[in-house]
């Protein structure tokens, strides 16, 4: 027969509390472990992250240069068919009848003007 006196642990217990303690330590650990885990996992992931973030930029900022020089190529060449087309319609002017733009001024404004003209 066992006998206990108030506060005295049984050896059965004892043993109890000593698995109890070892199951704590083990998952303390497990979770220490899983939290570390969880960690590396995040850093790497946030590091991935900027890395595709720093590519993605880099990649827009090539193709806005690349844009950006196709945009200035065709309006240089449309500003160019322009001043051949000033160019071409002064020297139309230069070698039609009078020489002067206000020569003809009143021709056009005839023509253009006679279709408002009651009838």
């Amino acid at each position: 027969m066992v006998v206990t006196t108030s506060g005295a642990v049984t050896p059965s217990s004892l043993e109890a509390l000593k698995q109890v303690k070892a199951t704590e330590a083990e998952w303390d650990a497990r979770l220490d472990a899983a939290r570390r885990e969880t960690e590396e996992t995040l850093h790497h992931l946030r590091s991935e992250g900027e890395a595709a973030i720093r590519a993605a930029h880099a990649e827009a900022e090539r193709d806005r240069a690349v844009r950006l020089e196709h945009a200035r190529a065709e309006a240089e060449t449309e500003a160019e068919a322009i001043v051949a087309d000033g160019r071409r319609a002064a020297e139309r002017a230069a070698h039609s009848e009078g020489r002067r733009p206000s020569d003809k001024r009143d021709a056009i404004l005839e023509v253009v003007l006679g279709s408002f003209e009651e009838d």
